[in-house]
């Protein structure tokens, strides 16, 4: 499948990507490390098929520090030993809020209590926008069949400014 567009070819898609990335700049001000923030982003990307997002949130995560085992092992994570509770929670919560026509209830009550247990108030806000923001993202880019492999790390954060 060849791209069908360039959103950023568009004054209306340059103006609507500054402002979508201005929304995520109060996600990653959080509280929440950025490590988590990436693989939360990776892990939906993943469950979507969107390699662009992929692209971008494999890098982004390997930039931020976070090792190639654990970028590698968030597509099973859990079958693995190398995510704690929290991280785990935090997981569940990306999948179920990912999932949302899989479940009836969408995020369950188990789900979201372990992740009350690990994070304060705004740091479920910022991970419930996380997954909201990232769902989003990857519908624009399944749609339009944007490719990944040449995302470059740091490219997202330029587009943080509103003109």
């Amino acid at each position: 499948m060849e791209t069908r567009m360039n959103l950023m070819a568009s004054d209306l898609g340059v103006r609507f990507s500054k402002r979508f990335a201005s929304a995520s700049l109060v996600i990653a001000q959080s509280t929440i490390p950025k490590t988590l923030q990436e693989l939360v982003c990776l892990r939906a990307s993943q469950i979507n098929g969107c390699g662009y997002c992929i692209d971008i949130h494999t890098k982004e995560a390997a930039a931020a520090g976070e090792t190639a085992v654990r970028i590698n092992l968030v597509a099973a994570w859990r079958e693995s030993t190398v995510f704690t509770q929290a991280e785990q929670a935090a997981l569940a919560l990306t999948e179920e809020g990912t999932r949302l026509a899989d479940a009836h209830q969408g995020v369950s009550d188990e789900t979201w209590a372990q992740l009350r247990s690990h994070y304060d108030d705004d740091q479920v806000v910022a991970l419930v926008a996380e997954v909201a923001m990232i769902n989003a993202a990857n519908r624009l880019g399944v749609i339009v069949h944007q490719k990944g492999g040449t995302y470059e790390p740091g490219i997202l954060a330029s587009l943080s400014t509103t003109d």
